[in-house]
Formats: C-alpha cells, sequence, structure tokens
C-alpha cells in the first residue's frame, strides 16, 4: 500500500509530478490544493483571502490536513499538497522546488491572470501559510532534511523531472516492493 507525498510550493511542478507518479504506479490522486480551492470557492473567497482567514480560525487547515491523513490510511495514493509530506507520516516523501520567478510566471499562465498579481496573490498566500504551519503545528517548511527527494525544476522540462523522480521511485525500496507486490501496470 504506497504512500507518496509530493510537497513543494504553488506553481513548483508538483501536481504535474504527483499526476504523471500517480499514472505511472497506477496510484489513485489526491490533491491538498484543490481541497483548499474547492472551500475557497464555496465560501465565495480568493485563494490569498483563505490563507488569512486561516490564520485566524485554524480549522480550516486541521480539516483538510485530516483529509489528507484519511487518504494516506487508505494506501495506493500520491498525495499533493504544500503540506502534504509532513503530514503523511508513513510516505516516501519528495519535495519540488523552483524560483519564485519561474513559478509564479507558471502561476500567472495557468490561472490566466497577470504576473503582478500572480505574485501578489502568492506571496501573501506563501507568507501566511509559512507561518500558520509553524503556528499551528511547529513545522519549519523551509527545512527540507525530512525529504527523501528534492528536485527543483527552474530549469528543467516537465518531461525530464518526472522522469527522475519515477525513477528515484522506482529504486526505492518502500515503493519498489509495494509496486511489484501489487503488480504495477507499467512494472
Amino acid at each position: 500500500m504506497p504512500v507518496i507525498a509530493v510537497s513543494g510550493p504553488p506553481g513548483s511542478g508538483k501536481s504535474t509530478i504527483a499526476k504523471a507518479v500517480a499514472k505511472e504506479f497506477g496510484l489513485r490522486y489526491v490533491s491538498a490544493g484543490s481541497i483548499f480551492r474547492k472551500v475557497a470557492k464555496d465560501m465565495g473567497v480568493g485563494l490569498d483571502q483563505l490563507s488569512l482567514m486561516a490564520e485566524k480560525d485554524h480549522s480550516i487547515d486541521r480539516a483538510i490536513d485530516e483529509e489528507t491523513r484519511k487518504e494516506e490510511e487508505k494506501g495506493d495514493v500520491v498525495l499533493d499538497g504544500h503540506l502534504t509530506a509532513w503530514i503523511a507520516k508513513s510516505a516516501v516523501r519528495i519535495y519540488v522546488k523552483a524560483s519564485p520567478e519561474v513559478r509564479y510566471e507558471r502561476i500567472a499562465r495557468r490561472d490566466s491572470t497577470t504576473l503582478e498579481e500572480a505574485t501578489r496573490t502568492n506571496s501573501i498566500r506563501e507568507r501566511s501559510e509559512a507561518a500558520r504551519f509553524k503556528e499551528i503545528y511547529g513545522y519549519d517548511i523551509n527545512d527540507l532534511t525530512m525529504f527523501d527527494l528534492v528536485i527543483d525544476t527552474t530549469y528543467v522540462s516537465a518531461e525530464s523531472a518526472n522522469a527522475v523522480v519515477i525513477s528515484f521511485l522506482r529504486a526505492h525500496k518502500k515503493i519498489n516492493g509495494a509496486v511489484e507486490d501489487r503488480g504495477s501496470p507499467q512494472g
């Protein structure tokens, strides 16, 4: 019952990698970011506004993180989210990073907005999340020592990043053995 957690800041490429890994190994894909976006949409606020609201109401983050724990318990999953690697204790942990400039450009393209707006809203969101995660759980999201693999996607294509992560996971005993036991669709 493999569990893989792919974490990193918005626009780093973590969702692209997580989806490719899920497909490659025949695992479920769960996005904590999608849950957060759904909450924002249901409340009629933007992501930056919901982040600021969550600073005062920690039940927002705790509810999303509890969903992540439930998905981890089910197994056979790739968890995608900024904090998933800290929440999913049994997971193989992968951290995806990229320079802020590249991340904000990616977000602007993805969300069909201006670079200035993507920079503004995501700067607010990132500062808010770092402070909340430290306050709520004591996690320092800048400490990457717990990760099994850290990949910087600033200067590599999505295909190259996916290939590196998939190759790493194929060699990882915790994943390799579990996937072989299940019968990987690709292996």
